[in-house]
């Protein structure tokens, strides 16, 4: 996943954060490597970091947040996939409250993460490959009524 505008994405096990244990553990993104990209974002923004929330069961994102002089922006973390999107305000899940990346945003694509942008994550699940979806993730994104790749990726299954 890149932050080309590709709407080609595939998902990748995890992106919903169910699993099945007999298919062993989920990867976990680095949380030191996040908080790195996180200072260097607010460096090059002129900013600093703002509050820093990790991830708590059900969310399946790290909320963080750098404040520039046009104001507080809130960068969302997948915790399973170096995913990386950017949102108004702090909310328990997202379905389309995505914005734009900031300039700044460049940061985090140099520390390794993929910064996903609001047309990237308005991408509708059926113009996707989901192959890699079981049967319960998609029970659970149904009763969701999750349409779009960013209701899958920053969610709160809860």
């Amino acid at each position: 996943m890149t932050n080309e505008g590709n709407t080609d994405l595939a998902l990748l096990r995890g992106a919903t954060g169910y699993f099945v244990p007999a298919d062993g553990p989920l990867p976990d993104t680095d949380l030191r490597a996040f908080r790195s990209a996180l200072i260097a974002a607010a460096r090059v923004g002129a900013g600093h970091v703002g509050e820093m929330e990790v991830q708590a069961y059900p969310r399946t994102f790290h909320t963080a947040s750098v404040v520039d002089r046009t104001g507080e922006s809130v960068v969302l973390c997948h915790v399973h996939h170096p995913w990386i999107a950017f949102a108004q305000e702090r909310r328990n899940w997202y379905a389309e409250q995505f914005i734009h990346p900031p300039s700044w945003a460049s940061a985090f694509t140099e520390e390794g993460f993929a910064v996903l942008n609001d047309e990237q994550l308005a991408t509708p699940l059926s113009a996707m490959d989901t192959s890699v979806l079981t049967r319960g993730e998609w029970r659970q994104i149904r009763s969701y009524g999750i349409t779009t790749l960013g209701g899958v990726l920053f969610n709160s299954w809860a």
